[in-house]
C-alpha cells in the first residue's frame, strides 16, 4: 500500500488557538488538559436536547494521516484525548463536513496525533485545499440524532458518487460490480458524513479506489432541506450509483435493478407538457422502440444481449408534427440539447465540405464514446427534411455532381460503421419516405420507422385544446364554442391547419372591431372581443384540409343532387352502400374494385360521387381526365400514383376514377389509347393496400366493351350497370322534380304529346338523366310553349 499517508510528524504539541462558544475571547499558546469527556450514560433526555444545542469550535493544526488503515477511513484523525469525540461530524472552516475518528496509534510510535493536531489525508487535503501544518477551525455539527431519526429518511437518502482510479491502478482491466461497490461502501463508512465534491478513497478487491461525490439528494421531510447545507449521512440503504470517470480506464458493469446515473429522461417528465396533441401512440411507439433500452438498467440491458437503437424515421404528410415533435423533444431530455439540422444546410458547394458537415455533427458523440464507453451521455442529432441529402444513390439527385452519394455514404458509416458508437440517436423527418436511400433504412441504422399521420377526432380535440388553451384561459372565447363539435367537423386536417383554422377565427373576431370606413383603427370596445362559433365556422370555409376528400370536386359532379326517376336508382345507391360496408367491416377484402358503366350521360358519376360522400371515409379522391388535361403520359402515371399513395395514409379510403376512357386517351379509330397510363391503372386498382389499410375503388365508363379489349375485366370485383331513362313514367317524375311545368295539366300534355310521337312504347325513349337534364333547362328558355320545345329536342336526339 502507498504510504501517503504517514508522515513525520514531530512528538511536540503544536500551538493551536481555542474558540469557545460560550465567549468570544480567544488565547493562543499550549492548550491546557482538555477536560474528561462527560458521562453521556446517564444524561436525561432533556440534558442530551441540551449537550447538542452547544457546537464547540476550535482552531487545530493540519497533521498527515498516521497510517494507511485510518487513511483509508476517509475520516479527521484526532487524539483520543481531545475534545472530539469518535464518530463525531465536524466541519472544516465552516464549509466541509467531515466525521472524526480516533486515533488509534500507540503514542510511543512515530506518527500518532497529538491533541490539538488533526490528521488529514491527502485526498482530503486536496479536497479541503490544505497542506500539513495549517491551521484550520473544527466545528462540531450534530446530524446523526436528526436523520436517525426517521426511518422513512434512511431509505430514501440517494447519494451519487463518480469513481475512478488512482494513478498506480488505472491500466487494471477487472470489471467492478457497482452493486457489490455500493455493499463494500455502506459496510465500511455508515454513518459518516457525504457532501458534493468531496472526494473519497476505499480499498476494493485489492484495488485503491478514488472516488468523488458528484451529487447527493436527501429524504424531504416537508422542513426546507438541511440548514447546515447539502450534506447527509451514508445509511444502510441509501441508493448508491457509480459510474466511470471521464479520465479512467475503470470498467464498472451496471446494475440490473437500477436505472442508469446518465438517464436521458427528466424526472418529473409528462408527454402533456410536449404540446403536442394527437400523438400518444405514436410517442408510445417511438418510447418504446427508441428510449426504452436506454432508461432500463444497463445490467438488464447488457444480459440481453441487445444495442440501442441507433436512429428513427418520422415520415407522413405534411404538417402533422414531424417537426414539432423533434422541436419539442428536448423538453423530455435531462442533459443535452438535441443538436436539430435542417437537411439542406448540409449540402455545400466546396468539394469534401458537406461530407465534413456530417461528420461535425457526430464529433462530440465520438469523442465522449472514446472517454466513457457505455456510460457516454445520448447524443440526439435529428435531421428535418431527411429526403434533401438522403436520396437512393445513383439517382443524380445533387445535379450530376454525386455529392449526394458521398454525403449518403458518410451518414451510414458515421452510423453504423466500422467505428460503432453505441450513444447516439439519430431522427430523421420526411414526406417522402420511398426517396430515401434502402441502406439508410436498415437495422442499426434509421431502423424504426414511425408514421406520423392525421390526427383522428379524439387527437383533433387533443389539438385544438392545445391551440385554444390562451383564448379559453383568459376568457377570450366565448361559450357557445364547443371543441368536440370543432374536432368531429375538422375532418382530414392536419395540426398545422387547425393552428390555420384557430388563427382564421381570431382574424373574424378581430374584423368585427375595426372602426367603420378604416383599415387600421380599432373600436372602442375592443375590450369585449370574443371569438365565437360563427367565427370558427366562417373559418372552416376558407381553411380547407390539403390531404383528404376532395369535396368540391365531388359536388361539383353532383351539384343537381340524384333524382330518384325510379326504383333502380334506389338499388344502385342500395348496392353501393354494401360496398361500402363491406370494406368497412370485411376482414377478407381491403380492396374492393366496383365498375359503374352505362351509357353517356346516365349519372354514373354522381352516382359514384354520391356513394363516395355518403360512405363518409375520411379519404376521398377524384380522378377525373379533366384535372389532367395537357399533361404527357408520365405525369399523368405520376398524379394517379400520387392519390393511391396517398390513400394508403389513411385507414380507409374511397376513389373514384371517373370517364376511364378519356384517362386512356382511346378512341376507335386505330384503336389507339395510352398503355403506360393502361399499365398504372390495372396494377395500382389490383393492389393491395398496406396491412390496416382498405381502399374502395369506384370507376366509371361508358365503353363497357373496351374494357374486354384491353382485358381490364378481371381487376373489378363487382358491377353495375347505369340504365337510362327509358319510360314516359319515369320521364314524369324527372319533370315534377325540376318543376319544369307550372302546373300537372301542362306536364300531362307535353307526356300526351311525347306519346303520340311514338315514346309510349317500352325502350323508345333513351336518354340519359344528364341529357335529359340538359334538355330540359333548355325547354325552360322558352317560355311560349315549352312542351312543344321538349319533346322536339327528345326528337332530336334520338
Amino acid at each position: 500500500m502507498a504510504s501517503f499517508f504517514r508522515s513525520s510528524n514531530s512528538s511536540s504539541p503544536s500551538p493551536y488557538t481555542r474558540i469557545n462558544s460560550d465567549s468570544n475571547q480567544s488565547s493562543r499558546g499550549p492548550r491546557p488538559p482538555p477536560p474528561p469527556p462527560p458521562q453521556r450514560g446517564n444524561e436525561t433526555f432533556l440534558e442530551k436536547i441540551t449537550h447538542r444545542s452547544r457546537p464547540q469550535s476550535a482552531n487545530m493544526t493540519v497533521a498527515n494521516a498516521p497510517n494507511n488503515e485510518l487513511g483509508l477511513t476517509n475520516c479527521l484523525i484526532a487524539s483520543p484525548t481531545d475534545f472530539l469525540q469518535h464518530g463525531q461530524q465536524v466541519r472544516v472552516n465552516r464549509r466541509f463536513p467531515v466525521t472524526v475518528r480516533h486515533d488509534t496509534t500507540p503514542s510511543m510510535v512515530a506518527g500518532h496525533i497529538e491533541p490539538g493536531s488533526l490528521g488529514v489525508s491527502m485526498f482530503h487535503r486536496q479536497w479541503i485545499g490544505l497542506s500539513p501544518g495549517d491551521v484550520i477551525q473544527i466545528e462540531t455539527i450534530d446530524l446523526g440524532d436528526e436523520w436517525l431519526g426517521s426511518l422513512d429518511l434512511e431509505a430514501s437518502i440517494m447519494l451519487i458518487l463518480l469513481v475512478g482510479f488512482n494513478k498506480k491502478n488505472a491500466q487494471a482491466t477487472e470489471v467492478f460490480d457497482s452493486e457489490d461497490m455500493s455493499r463494500v461502501l455502506i459496510k465500511n463508512y455508515s454513518n459518516q458524513v457525504f457532501s458534493p465534491g468531496q472526494i473519497v478513497v476505499f480499498e476494493y478487491h485489492g484495488q485503491t479506489l478514488r472516488a468523488t461525490v458528484t451529487g447527493i439528494s436527501l429524504f424531504d421531510l416537508g422542513k426546507g432541506g438541511n440548514p447546515l447545507g447539502p450534506m447527509g449521512l451514508l445509511m444502510e440503504k441509501t441508493d448508491i450509483t457509480f459510474i466511470k470517470a471521464s479520465d479512467s480506464s475503470i470498467k464498472i458493469k451496471g446494475s440490473s435493478k437500477k436505472a442508469p446515473p446518465n438517464a436521458i429522461l427528466a424526472p418529473n417528465f409528462k408527454f402533456e407538457d410536449m404540446g403536442i396533441g394527437g400523438l400518444d401512440a405514436e410517442f408510445a411507439s417511438i418510447f418504446r422502440r427508441a428510449f426504452a433500452s436506454r432508461v432500463f438498467p444497463p445490467g438488464l440491458v447488457e444480459k440481453l444481449g441487445i444495442q440501442h437503437v441507433k436512429g428513427l424515421l418520422l415520415y407522413g404528410p405534411p404538417g402533422t408534427g414531424k417537426t414539432l415533435m423533434a422541436r419539442q423533444i428536448g423538453k423530455m431530455l435531462n442533459a443535452r440539447e438535441p443538436k436539430i439540422v435542417n437537411g439542406p444546410e448540409i449540402l455545400d458547394k466546396f468539394v469534401g465540405k458537406s461530407e465534413e458537415n456530417i461528420r461535425k455533427l457526430f464529433a462530440d458523440a465520438e469523442a465522449e464514446y472514446k472517454s466513457k464507453g457505455d456510460e457516454s451521455g445520448l447524443h440526439i442529432i435529428i435531421f428535418d427534411e431527411l429526403d434533401a441529402i438522403c436520396r437512393q444513390r445513383g439517382t443524380g439527385s445533387a445535379g450530376g455532381t454525386g455529392v449526394g452519394d458521398t454525403v449518403v455514404n458518410q451518414l451510414l458509416s458515421k452510423m453504423d460503421g466500422v467505428d460503432q458508437l453505441n450513444n447516439i440517436l439519430v431522427i430523421g423527418m420526411t414526406n417522402r419516405k420511398d426517396m430515401i436511400d434502402e441502406a439508410l433504412l436498415r437495422p442499426g441504422r434509421l431502423e424504426v420507422h414511425m408514421e406520423i399521420s392525421l390526427p383522428d377526432e379524439h387527437g383533433r380535440l387533443q389539438i385544438l385544446t392545445i391551440h385554444t388553451a390562451k383564448m379559453r384561459n383568459n376568457g377570450i372565447m366565448d361559450r357557445d364554442v364547443g371543441l368536440p363539435e370543432l374536432a368531429s367537423v375538422t375532418k382530414n386536417f392536419s395540426g398545422a391547419e387547425i393552428n390555420g383554422l384557430v388563427k382564421s377565427a381570431a382574424s373574424f373576431a378581430f374584423n368585427r372591431h375595426v372602426k367603420v370606413g378604416t383599415m387600421a383603427g380599432i373600436s372602442d370596445d375592443v375590450e369585449n372581443l370574443r371569438v365565437n362559433r360563427d367565427d370558427f365556422m366562417h373559418a372552416l370555409e376558407e381553411v380547407r384540409p390539403l390531404f383528404g376528400v376532395s369535396e368540391e370536386e365531388l359536388e361539383a359532379v353532383v351539384q343537381n343532387g340524384i333524382i330518384h326517376y325510379e326504383t333502380n336508382v334506389d338499388t344502385l345507391l342500395r348496392d353501393g352502400q354494401l360496398f361500402v360496408e363491406q370494406v368497412k367491416t370485411s376482414t377478407r377484402t381491403p380492396l374492393v374494385s366496383v365498375l359503374l358503366h352505362g351509357p353517356p350521360g346516365s349519372g354514373k358519376t354522381a352516382l359514384a360521387a354520391t356513394i363516395a360522400q355518403s360512405s363518409q371515409f375520411p379519404f376521398i379522391k377524384l380522378i377525373s381526365p379533366e384535372s389532367m388535361v395537357g399533361f404527357s403520359e408520365g405525369q399523368k402515371i405520376a398524379a394517379i400514383s400520387k392519390v393511391f399513395t396517398d390513400s394508403y395514409k389513411s385507414p380507409i379510403s374511397v376513389i373514384v376514377v371517373d370517364n376511364l376512357e378519356r384517362l386512356l386517351d382511346w378512341v376507335p379509330i386505330g384503336p389507339r389509347f395510352s398503355n403506360g397510363v393502361l399499365q398504372a391503372l390495372m396494377v395500382l386498382m389490383g393492389k393491395r393496400p398496406p396491412k390496416g389499410r382498405r381502399l374502395l375503388v369506384l370507376t366509371t365508363t361508358s365503353l363497357r366493351p373496351m374494357l374486354t379489349e384491353m382485358q381490364m375485366n378481371d381487376i373489378f370485383d363487382a358491377e353495375i350497370r347505369v340504365p337510362p331513362i327509358t319510360s314516359l313514367r319515369a320521364l314524369d317524375r324527372v319533370l315534377d322534380e325540376v318543376k319544369l311545368f307550372p302546373s300537372r295539366t301542362e306536364r300531362g300534355r307535353a307526356l300526351a304529346l311525347l306519346e303520340q310521337a311514338g315514346f309510349g312504347h317500352e325502350g323508345r325513349l333513351n336518354v340519359g338523366i344528364k341529357k335529359l337534364l340538359s334538355v330540359i333547362e333548355m325547354a325552360r328558355q322558352d317560355p311560349n310553349d315549352i312542351a312543344e320545345k321538349l319533346c322536339s329536342a327528345l326528337i332530336g336526339l334520338l
